[in-house]
C-alpha cells in the first residue's frame, strides 16, 4: 500500500476519528518512510483532501563518543580509578595504561574535580572517593529517550561540547480532514484537452486552481548582438546630424555600380577574383541606364571633366558581371545618379548607410571575408575639404574620438583623399580608422549633376570601434559562426 492509500484509508476510517495525531510515531507504526508521508501529505494538503498542522519535537542523542561513555565510563573516571589503584603514577605511566586521548581529556577534568594533584612528577589522588556523574547523567538521558527538559541548560552546555551529545529537531504533521477529502484521489487536470471539448467531459472535471499572480518563466532570446547596438548608435548620431539612410539592403550589385560609376579602371587589382566574390549563377545583371552607361564609358576611355581617362577599350561584358558588393560606395553612386536626375533637378542631400560588404580576403584576428561598412556623404554646392574634416570630425566627436589627424592618401575615386587616424588614450598610439575624400569630376559629371556640386565622402568599418568598445581582441569572436552566443546576452548597451 502506497503512502497515499495508507494515509486517506486510516482517516477515512471511524474508529480514527479522522485524525493523525503525529506522523512520525504513525509512520513507524505503519511501516512507512516518514519523508515519503511527509511529501504525500502535503501533496495532499495542496489539493484540500487534508489540514495539517506542523509540529516540532526536540531530544537529545548520543554521540558515538557518548555512547562509549555510557557504557563504559568518562575519561576523568578512568583517569581517577587508575591512579587511586596506584597510589600515584607517573605521566607516561598513565597514558601507557589509559591512553594517550583518555589521559588527555580525563586529567584535566581530574583536576577540575579536584580528583588528582600533583606530587612532583608523579599524580596522586587527592579525593577519598568519586562518582562517575557524567556516565550517570548520559545513561539517565538514554532511559529517558533524551527529551529535552531531561538535562538542565548548563549541563547540556557542557555535554556538547565535549561532544557526547546532539540536540536534535524532528519535524512532523498533525493531520486531519479537508474540506475537499475523499478515500480516493481523483487528479485535477491542468489544461483543456480537444478530446475533453469533443465528449462534454470538461463539465464534470475537476481543474486546479489558476494562480494568475504567479511569475511566468523568463523569455530568452530577443538580444542585440553587440555590432547591432554600436550600429544602433551611431545610425542616431548620423540621423541627429540630418543624414538620411540609403537602401542598402542589396548585397549583389553590377560591376558597373561597383567598380565602373566610381571612375575604376577594367584593370585595376581590385577587380581580380583574388579581391572579389562574383556571382557564378546569374553571372551578368539584367539592366543597366543605357545613356549613363555611354557616359560612363566615354570618360574611362577619352576623359571629360578636365580629364583625359585611362585610355583603354571599356568592355561592357565586364560592365555586366554580378558581384558581392565589395563597398556601400555603390549604392552611393546609384543615389547620387537619382539626385542629379530626379524630378526639379539637383538638391543638396546627406546621406549614410551602414550594411555588410564582401572581401576575398585571407581570414584572421583583425579580418574577415565579410564586415561592415559605415559611410556618409554629403552632395552641395561649392563644397570644400575644409567643410570634408569639419564634418569628419563632427561625427567621431560624438562617439567619443576627439584626437584626429588626417594623412593624405589615394582612392581611385576620390581626389584629394585623407586617411583618418584616431589617438587611442589606452594603447596611446595613433590608429587609423577611416578613410575619406572628394568625389572625383570623373564619377560625378556623367552622372548629370550640375559642375559646382561637389560630394565629400567618408568611411569606416563598424567592426573595429565596436571591438575597441567591448574589448574583443579577436574579430571572429565578434561576428561569425565561432561567436559565443551568451556574449549577446551579457554586452552592455552602447554608448559613446
Amino acid at each position: 500500500m502506497s503512502e497515499e492509500e495508507a494515509i486517506l484509508a486510516y482517516l477515512a476510517t471511524d474508529a480514527n476519528d479522522g485524525i493523525i495525531a503525529d506522523t512520525f510515531p504513525w509512520s513507524e507504526a505503519a511501516g512507512l518512510d516518514h519523508k515519503k508521508v511527509i511529501g504525500t501529505a502535503k501533496s495532499l494538503m495542496a489539493d484540500g483532501y487534508l489540514l495539517g498542522v506542523d509540529l516540532s519535537f526536540s531530544f537529545y542523542t548520543l554521540t558515538e563518543q557518548g555512547q562509549m561513555v555510557a557504557a563504559t565510563g568518562s575519561q576523568e573516571y578512568k583517569v581517577y580509578t587508575a591512579i587511586k589503584e596506584s597510589g600515584k603514577m607517573s605521566m607516561a605511566d598513565l597514558q601507557t595504561k589509559v591512553g594517550k586521548d583518555v589521559s588527555k581529556v580525563g586529567m584535566a577534568n581530574c583536576m577540575k574535580n579536584r580528583w588528582i594533584k600533583k606530587d612532583g612528577a608523579d599524580l596522586v589522588p587527592m579525593a577519598d572517593d568519586a562518582e562517575d556523574t557524567v556516565k550517570a547523567q548520559l545513561v539517565a538521558l538514554q532511559e529517558s529517550n533524551g527529551t529535552a527538559d531531561s538535562l538542565d541548560e548548563k549541563l547540556a552546555k557542557d555535554l556538547k561540547k565535549r561532544k557526547l551529545v546532539n540536540l536534535v529537531t524532528r519535524k512532523s504533521l498533525k493531520v486531519t480532514k479537508g474540506p475537499s477529502f475523499a478515500p480516493v484521489r481523483v487528479k485535477k487536470a491542468a489544461d483543456i484537452t480537444k478530446e475533453m471539448l469533443d465528449s462534454g467531459a470538461w463539465k464534470t472535471t475537476p481543474f486546479k486552481p489558476y494562480n494568475f499572480a504567479a511569475v511566468g518563466e523568463k523569455v530568452g532570446g530577443g538580444y542585440l548582438h553587440p555590432l547591432l547596438k554600436v550600429r544602433a548608435e551611431f545610425r542616431k548620431i548620423l540621423m541627429e546630424m540630418g543624414f538620411s539612410e540609403m537602401p542598402t539592403n542589396k548585397w549583389v550589385e553590377s560591376s558597373f555600380w561597383n567598380f565602373d560609376t566610381l571612375f575604376q579602371p577594367q584593370s585595376h587589382p581590385a577587380r581580380d577574383a583574388h579581391d572579389t566574390f562574383f556571382i557564378k549563377e546569374p553571372g551578368t545583371t539584367v539592366s543597366i541606364p543605357q545613356e549613363y552607361y555611354e557616359r560612363v564609358k566615354s570618360m574611362h576611355e577619352i576623359g571629360g571633366a578636365g580629364s583625359i581617362g585611362y585610355r583603354y577599350d571599356f568592355e561592357r561584358k565586364e560592365a555586366m558581371k554580378n558581384l558581392l558588393r565589395t563597398h556601400t560606395t555603390a549604392v552611393s553612386s546609384q543615389m547620387l545618379y537619382k539626385l542629379a536626375n530626379q524630378k526639379g533637378g539637383f538638391q543638396p542631400a546627406k546621406y549614410f548607410s551602414i550594411d555588410r560588404v564582401f572581401r576575398n580576403e585571407t581570414m584572421d584576428a583583425t579580418h574577415l571575408c565579410e564586415f561592415h561598412q559605415v559611410e556618409g556623404l554629403v552632395a552641395d554646392y561649392d563644397l570644400s575639404l575644409g567643410d570634408l574634416i569639419g564634418t569628419i570630425e563632427t561625427f567621431f566627436k560624438k562617439i567619443g574620438i576627439t584626437q584626429l589627424r588626417f594623412k593624405p592618401a589615394f582612392n581611385p575615386y576620390t581626389e584629394p583623399s585623407m586617411e583618418i587616424f584616431g589617438y587611442h588614450p589606452i594603447l596611446k598610439t595613433w590608429t587609423e580608422i577611416g578613410n575619406s575624400g572628394m568625389f572625383r569630376p570623373e564619377m560625378l559629371a556623367p552622372m548629370g549633376l550640375p559642375e559646382n556640386v561637389r560630394v565629400i565622402a567618408w568611411g569606416l568599418s563598424l567592426e573595429r570601434p565596436t571591438m575597441i568598445k567591448y574589448k574583443i581582441d579577436n574579430i571572429r569572436d565578434l561576428f561569425g559562426h565561432k561567436v559565443e552566443m551568451a556574449r549577446t546576452r551579457t554586452a552592455p548597451v552602447c554608448r559613446f
